[in-house]
């Protein structure tokens, strides 16, 4: 048994970056993770493990669709698939020992097991328990389940299987058109499997700007994609070699099936907290299961704090990262700040999606006067050179003090590209700002700049 100035709960993004950055603050710190890893599920079976997935398809893809036309002549390569996984693991290991090490380096001691909060100032770890002047909870999220839908990560999986199935299946159905869904989605598309997607609401990637939303659903139905909107699923069951997915059209209230090798439920997450005895402590809750917390991540039990998917706000890796920075500062007596308004998100398909600040449906809701400022990816030549042309740069700003109010961008890059948008805002900049600064040629970021330039007297190449 130990005590700590803090005890954080929780691996994840939110969880070891507050415990490494409390550690550079002087503080003496624990973090308690139940895995046998380090990195929570974004490392260990989210963000990192999908990228490495959709980069290796992507290479794929280019073989098949773009090595000809530059003149790379001879056949497609065969997909092992086990090779896949295996580079998959390969990627998500050097990441999570890369974290041990960063404890290791920081001084902060890794408490290996499940944690309960017996009591305010103290965490149970098994059959020890710690002291804490302050606790940390980073729990995180897990896979939001659907009635009628009993996931067994094998033939009914959430991203967690859809991650790790035993082989390439010939026909996937993907119950809901959020983040997870289509970017597991391509993964299998490119990989040969038919995939069909069930929304919902009438549109795919919901809260999205709506003119990015429709363009993206055409670029990924020209992919191949099938949708099925406005589709409330009543059931997935299993069967011989598959399963059937049972829904309803909102329109009309008709009954329809669909069959598939693998379906993937990826309706979203809610939070972790099971196990940890917050009921019994009485520390509140939000109407959603989200811990409640006040401007500084405090509940409303004195010394006991929460960050990332276990308290409202997107369920962001980013997001919980600057969370745990930032309630380190408040701990170790400093001044912790996050603008929630400055938070990119980002769909890591191809192309890509990545937005920041409002969408024109917010600013239109809220009657405030604006400017659209738009430049295709089709007039940009480093796009056109790689067969990346599809796609906008599209810049919102104040329509009288050209202050930047939101991004939004289609194509290629947008991931990357969607930060210099970050810093303006966090600036203050105007579009005006962003369309005098100098942008090296031929780059991606040239669209960015024409976007804002479209905002003043004119976008020179379209």
């Amino acid at each position: 048994m130990a005590d700590f100035d803090l005890i954080v709960i929780g691996a994840g993004p939110g969880g070891y970056v507050c415990a490494i950055h409390a550690a550079q603050l002087g503080l003496k710190v624990a973090c308690v993770e139940g895995r046998e890893t380090l990195g929570g599920t974004c490392l260990n079976v989210g963000c990192i493990p999908s990228k490495a997935l959709l980069n290796a398809t992507h290479q794929l893809h280019e073989v098949h669709e773009n090595f000809e036309k530059m003149g790379l002549m001879g056949g497609a390569p065969k997909v092992d698939w086990k090779k896949m996984q295996a580079y998959k693991q390969d990627v998500v290991n050097g990441n999570t020992k890369g974290i041990e090490f960063l404890f290791k380096k920081n001084k902060v001691t890794w408490l290996k097991g499940w944690a309960s909060i017996p009591e305010a100032g103290k965490v149970k770890v098994g059959d020890e328990v710690h002291g804490a002047k302050n606790i940390v909870i980073a729990t995180g999220s897990e896979a939001a389940s659907l009635p009628g839908v009993e996931v067994d990560e094998e033939v009914i999986v959430t991203s967690t299987g859809a991650l790790a199935l035993g082989k390439i299946p010939k026909s996937v159905v993907v119950i809901g058109a959020g983040v997870i869904g289509l970017e597991m989605g391509s993964v299998y598309k490119r990989l040969g499997a038919e995939v069909t997607v069930v929304e919902y609401l009438d549109a795919i990637t919901p809260g999205m700007d709506g003119e990015v939303a429709k363009s993206f659903q055409k670029i990924l139905t020209k992919q191949g994609f099938k949708f099925i909107l406005g589709a409330a699923v009543q059931k997935a069951e299993k069967g011989k070699g598959g399963a059937t997915v049972t829904y309803k059209l909102r329109k009309d209230d008709s009954e329809h099936t669909l069959e598939a090798e693998v379906v993937l439920v990826a309706t979203g997450r809610k939070p972790f907290t099971d196990g940890l005895g917050l009921a019994e402590l009485g520390v509140e809750l939000e109407k959603r299961g989200q811990v409640k917390i006040d401007g500084h991540w405090a509940t409303n039990v004195k010394g006991i704090y929460a960050i990332g998917d276990a308290v409202v706000g997107p369920m962001l890796a980013h997001k919980a990262e600057d969370e745990g920075m930032a309630v380190a500062e408040v701990i170790a007596g400093k001044h912790g700040h996050v603008n929630y308004g400055v938070i990119p998100g980002v769909i890591y398909t191809t192309p890509e999606v990545a937005s920041v600040g409002q969408t024109e449906e917010q600013l239109k809701a809220e009657g405030r006067a604006y400017k659209v400022g738009k430049f295709p990816f089709m007039g940009n030549a480093r796009a056109k050179a790689v067969f990346q042309a599809e796609g906008f740069v599209k810049l919102l700003a104040d329509k009288e003090t050209d202050r930047v109010l939101g991004c939004h961008i289609i194509g290629p890059g947008a991931g990357d590209l969607i930060h210099e948008i970050c810093v303006a805002m966090e600036f203050g900049a105007s579009a005006q700002d962003v369309a005098l600064t100098c942008h090296a040629h031929p780059t991606y970021s040239e669209a960015v700049r024409e976007a804002a330039l479209a905002c003043g007297d004119g976008a020179i190449h379209a």
